[in-house]
């Protein structure tokens, strides 16, 4: 099994956590103006918004693994390891099932509360019989297999070229939805609170399961609104919006394929096998790798990712599409690969499959045609080839351009943008390979 997985739920970060102290102290303000302005048309404010205050302004930092996040990345080891006795039969050994985390607090507490649940017996300490086991990790500043979003300079100077561009459309869906909730409680929010509205339903919904207060303020057709909103910002962002936005993933599907190829050269052996590489980071790593699977796409756009054109945003409401961000990277969302040993067709030998699951369910990958056991030939010439055009160090590393000495001071301040654009819009680099490995 190769696991790459999203941490738990967690507390929101303290960017978020200082937006929300604001929002409690401007909701009372729109409810004071609310309670002057109402008529016979519209409805008061829930009583919740004059009184409301942020259950997370007593923290300082946020961000943290939640019990409830641990509780989900326990309880999916558990399941993992009811469902593939096979792979999780052996004691616990680092080299038959490697860990590895992002330095970031909530990835790796949630790698220990998977290992947690998946070696929990093996060992002697406390009621549970757990065993101590180790998780690697690699610095924030070199981690091109996990945090490949935070190393790729390219992408995060593209991605931020593209985000001003993607916040005026989500800023058109909130002014919209903002029209519809001054008509029914006369309460004058503005598209930033709607916004921030809405922010407060998610948090509610999916940390403290309420969903009779933030989300209440809409309507259903409201909430797919602004469901979309987040989806169009994740497809351009991190998704099949730009090509970059996954394809700089690279290290992380090499690295994929050498524990399958290791594996196989093992069994062939008879030596001990690593069983599981099981990977623990950020929503940023399971949606490029999703994408790199070609997993959530529609009809025939597995062409145009393999040839590194952007797909299409998802359509709006009440269209449906299938790139929702609260199925592909919700909390503890995981997406493995399983390589199957069967007997081959013939009788004679072996053959191994690729078996794809996403949030543990099977999928199937578009290139392996059609069916959800892909033939390793198969998964490695029509799924991982196509990516390999370009590795990582051509796709991420920014061009040194070295100036004549003799430029005045002013000339050097304006060619910069010309040198942003040339090597944002370079033309593709011959091809290459990507070193990868732990």
């Amino acid at each position: 099994m190769n696991l790459v997985a999203r941490h738990g739920s967690r507390r929101p970060t303290k960017k978020r956590i200082k937006e929300l102290e604001e929002f409690a102290d401007r909701l009372r303000v729109l409810s004071a103006e609310a309670a002057k302005n109402q008529n016979e048309t519209t409805s008061l404010p829930p009583l919740w918004i004059k009184e409301w205050k942020s259950p997370w302004s007593d923290k300082q930092i946020g961000g943290e693994l939640l019990p409830k996040g641990e509780e989900e990345l326990y309880d999916l080891a558990q399941r993992y390891k009811l469902r593939y006795p096979e792979i999780f039969s052996e004691p616990y050994h680092p080299d038959v099932y490697p860990i590895i985390a992002t330095q970031v607090g909530r990835s790796s507490a949630s790698s220990v509360a998977f290992g947690m649940g998946m070696f929990a017996g093996q060992g002697t300490l406390g009621s549970g019989k757990q065993r101590a086991f180790s998780v690697v990790t690699d610095s924030k500043a070199n981690d091109i297999h996990l945090r490949f979003h935070d190393t790729c300079m390219v992408y995060k100077e593209s991605k931020k070229l593209q985000k001003p561009k993607v916040d005026g459309w989500q800023v058109q869906v909130y002014e919209l939805v903002a029209k519809s909730v001054q008509g029914r409680y006369s309460l004058a929010v503005n598209s930033e609170d709607v916004s921030s509205l809405w922010l407060l339903c998610k948090n509610e919904a999916s940390l403290l399961d309420i969903v009779d207060q933030a989300c209440a303020m809409f309507t259903a057709e409201e909430i797919e609104l602004l469901e979309w909103a987040d989806d169009l910002e994740m497809h351009h962002l991190k998704g099949y919006g730009d090509m970059l936005n996954y394809r700089m993933g690279v290290p992380l599907l090499d690295d994929v394929v050498k524990t399958m190829d290791r594996a196989m050269a093992a069994d062939q052996s008879k030596k001990v096998v690593e069983k599981a590489k099981l990977r623990f980071a950020h929503a940023e790593t399971v949606i490029p790798f999703s994408c790199l699977l070609g997993l959530f796409l529609e009809n025939t756009d597995i062409k145009q990712v393999q040839s590194e054109k952007p797909l299409e945003a998802p359509l709006r409401p009440p269209q449906q599409h299938l790139w929702r961000g609260a199925l592909v990277a919700p909390f503890a969302a995981n997406t493995a690969l399983i390589l199957h040993k069967c007997p081959a067709d013939n009788g004679d030998g072996v053959k191994y499959l690729v078996q794809a699951l996403h949030n543990e369910k099977p999928v199937i990958m578009p290139a392996c045609n059609g069916t959800y056991f892909c033939s390793i030939e198969t998964f490695k010439e029509h799924v991982v080839a196509p990516h390999m055009k370009r590795s990582y160090e051509s796709l991420c590393t920014v061009e040194v351009i070295h100036e004549p000495t003799n430029q005045t001071f002013f000339s050097r301040i304006f060619s910069l943008p010309s040198h942003l654009f040339r090597w944002l819009f370079r033309p593709a680099p011959a091809q290459g390979t990507c070193q990868a490995g732990l």
